[in-house]
């Protein structure tokens, strides 16, 4: 323990003197002074003697931050006092009073960032680096965690916490090593992920290590060898252009060697040359086939390596030749061969770097990070005066809340407890009644931070209200809460149902589904559903029913006494149009003077196989014989059905409906579209679209002119790419 400690004290005097050394210009005597005071003060309450897990110093750990900080990334006096403060004493401490309020704002993110790491659960969640940012609010604080990371791995090498060191080591790589290549730490990345390698699978860091255990003046002397005959022939052919060459890192070695599921030696670029041209939009891929040329009749290329995104650009915008030649030595050398603006696409815009390695990401977030990064490179008054006054707003449109076990879930600003209970899963939002938020009892329509722990209240009387909808934000909420009521509505209507036919039936009176369905029309209801839900919430008596129902048969029967149906039959059997050898109704656009319309409930065209009916109005209305209504009409009124057909021909347009079931895709409605419009003798009409987890359920409206364009449209529709079902409406 002595040896430690005395290792502690040269260890922190080293990077003291290292500290001043790289700070003396920025940071004034006086400021050193200060910071001794609250050392001292710091160290008298027990702070600076606080250690991590790997047992070093909290002041020691500090200084080995801000020594990786000035050296890596830029000596910037504000960030360097809040990485050394915030190790030593909370932000809120009196010995901070007289501290500038920037140093004050970066040391708070760092103290609510450094809060998330009690979730460590949720760490792997790619919503925690979200949360992160959130937590964050400056850019510079997110910087000070990636150096503090890097200064924390290159100290642990060897350490004997071997599974600390690996957790530290795989936190690197999927945390820190992607916002660092965000932000343009290219270097910073690196290294991240070769310790990361290292700590987790030495012995294979070590293999390839011993591979490309060449100097860099071999590796240099390699890269001239190859890159001076190809400048020399591009130049020969007028190219303008700009060619640079380097060997890939060991993780990316391995990575590859994961990838491709082959050893160190299998892996044929390790060293990689790219040719930027600069050239004109208009001669772009001219140039690059011209480079490309050139550079194969130079050096025998590898078919099976060429990628030619170029003619054909990834879905992401990446355009760019890759080719895989043999140079000098009979080594592998991949060439990159792409324009000025293709390479600036590539590495800042749609198909940035972190993207075209197949790395997930938000849009806002890439571009926003695109922009800081523009900074760290190019600003002329210094990269961190520009950051300075920079608000991490990514997130102020979500919030992120953990579960009691550190589960992390995302959800819309403004989300509350409801919402959240139903995207863990619509049952447990069903029967939420509450939930304890940072162990608080709180309302179903608390409204949520993010960092909030979140537990959901249940029980088994609860179901869902009408007014949830008022607060809920999400629309997964929205739509289970909806499914929810309109589920128990049914189960209403279908009890009402039943008390209403026992009601009837207890008056003997045999219901006729016609005057049962114009009742309820005169009673003002748009759907049956609607109706049954009034008679189970007891707005309509069933006892009025009856009478009312009685009231609409007598009317109905006095009207068909006025227009019998045998009457009617005889008239049209006489009319001129009739086929004179069978009692056929005959109907079409060259037929005159006939009292018919084509029913409503399954839309007949020209083709179908069809029916006449005998309404009470003394009109006939057309049925198709599979119409849901025909077994119902045959089998009661068979002495009104009248046999028909159609004329030899009929140019009218007739209604079909069409229900199509598919992919939740707006390429699919657009292609349907198409292909209606597109057929010749039919029209599209109205077109209605329901969505539900990924599917959509179309009903179209469309004008045929016979069965035949309509089977021939419904078979066009099925084909197309994503549609999983077409059927005939009615």
């Amino acid at each position: 323990m002595e040896s430690q400690e005395k290792d502690f004290r040269i260890e922190m005097l080293r990077s003291y003197r290292a500290l001043r050394r790289l700070t003396r210009d920025v940071i004034s005597a006086h400021e050193i002074d200060r910071l001794r005071a609250i050392v001292t003060a710091a160290d008298a309450e027990g702070f600076a003697r606080k250690s991590d897990r790997f047992g070093f110093p909290a002041f020691l750990r500090g200084l080995m931050t801000a020594v990786a900080l000035s050296a890596e990334f830029t000596v910037d006096k504000n960030m360097i006092l809040a990485v050394l403060l915030s190790c030593l004493v909370p932000v809120s401490h009196p010995a901070l009073d007289s501290v500038d309020s920037d140093v004050k704002r970066m040391m708070t993110g760092l103290e609510k960032v450094q809060s998330l790491y009690s979730q460590h659960s949720a760490m792997a969640n790619e919503n925690f680096r979200n949360l992160m940012l959130t937590f964050a609010e400056d850019i510079r604080v997110i910087i000070i965690m990636i150096v503090d990371r890097l200064a924390l791995m290159r100290a642990i090498n060897h350490h004997p916490d071997e599974e600390g060191v690996k957790e530290v080591a795989r936190e690197g790589v999927y945390l820190y090593a992607q916002l660092a290549h965000r932000l343009g730490l290219y270097k910073i990345k690196g290294e991240l992920e070769d310790m990361s390698l290292k700590y987790t699978n030495r012995d294979m860091y070590s293999r390839i290590a011993r591979k490309l255990n060449e100097t860099k003046r071999h590796r240099d002397a390699y890269m001239k060898s190859f890159i001076a005959p190809v400048k020399a022939a591009l130049e020969a052919h007028g190219l303008k252009f700009d060619i640079k060459g380097r060997t890939k890192s060991i993780y990316s070695i391995w990575n590859k060697m994961v990838k491709q599921q082959t050893d160190v030696n299998g892996i044929y670029d390790l060293f990689a040359i790219r040719i930027i041209l600069d050239v004109e939009p208009v001669r772009e891929r001219a140039e690059c086939w011209l480079a490309f040329s050139v550079i194969t009749d130079m050096f025998q290329p590898n078919p099976a390596r060429m990628k030619d995104w170029l003619s054909v650009p990834k879905s992401n915008g990446y355009e760019s030749l890759h080719i895989t030649v043999l140079g000098p030595e009979d080594k592998w050398v991949e060439v990159q061969i792409r324009s000025r603006r293709m390479d600036e696409i590539a590495e800042t815009g749609l198909a940035a770097h972190w993207k075209y390695k197949g790395i997930k990401s938000e849009n806002e977030l890439d571009m926003w990070m695109n922009h800081v990064r523009d900074i760290l490179e190019d600003a002329e008054s210094g990269p961190t005066e520009l950051m300075r006054n920079m608000k991490m707003d990514l997130y102020n449109k979500e919030v992120f809340v953990f579960t009691p076990r550190g589960d992390l879930y995302k959800l819309p600003l403004g989300s509350t407890i409801l919402d959240f209970a139903f995207n863990i899963h619509s049952s447990l939002g069903c029967i939420c009644t509450g939930g304890r938020v940072n162990g608080k009892n709180r309302k179903i329509n608390h409204k949520l931070h993010s960092g909030d722990t979140v537990e959901i209240i249940t029980s088994a009387s609860q179901s869902p209200k009408l007014d949830w909808l008022s607060f809920v934000v999400t629309s997964k909420a929205r739509s289970k809460i909806r499914q929810a009521l309109k589920e128990k509505e049914n189960r209403d209507a279908e009890l009402a149902k039943e008390m209403v036919a026992r009601r009837f039936k207890n008056r003997k009176i045999e219901i006729e589904e016609g005057i049962f369905m114009r009742m309820i029309k005169k009673l003002g209801f748009k759907t049956v559903t609607e109706f049954y839900s009034a008679v189970a919430s007891n707005d309509l008596d069933v006892n009025d029913l009856v009478v009312e129902y009685e009231a609409v048969q007598k009317k109905e029967e006095a009207v068909s006494e006025r227009v019998s149906a045998e009457e009617f039959t005889m008239q049209q059997v006489a009319d001129p149009t009739r086929d004179s050898s069978a009692d056929v109704l005959v109907i079409g656009d060259n037929v005159k003077g006939m009292n018919y319309r084509f029913s409503k409930c399954c839309n007949p065209i020209y083709g179908d196989d069809v029916f006449g009916f005998v309404s009470s109005e003394g009109v006939i209305k057309i049925h198709r014989r599979d119409c849901p209504n025909a077994p119902n009409i045959m089998d009661r009124y068979p002495y009104r059905v009248i046999p028909t057909r159609w004329s030899g021909r009929c140019g009218n347009e007739f209604v079909a409906n069409i229900s199509v079931v598919g992919t939740d895709d707006i390429g699919i409605v657009t292609n349907i579209s198409s292909i209606i419009n597109k057929q010749q003798g039919a029209s599209l009409r109205n077109i209605s679209i329901n969505s539900n987890d990924g599917l959509f359920h179309g009903f179209l409206v469309v004008g045929v002119e016979n069965t035949s364009i309509l089977r021939q449209l419904i078979s066009k529709i099925s084909a197309v790419k994503g549609v999983k079902d077409v059927q005939r409406g009615n």
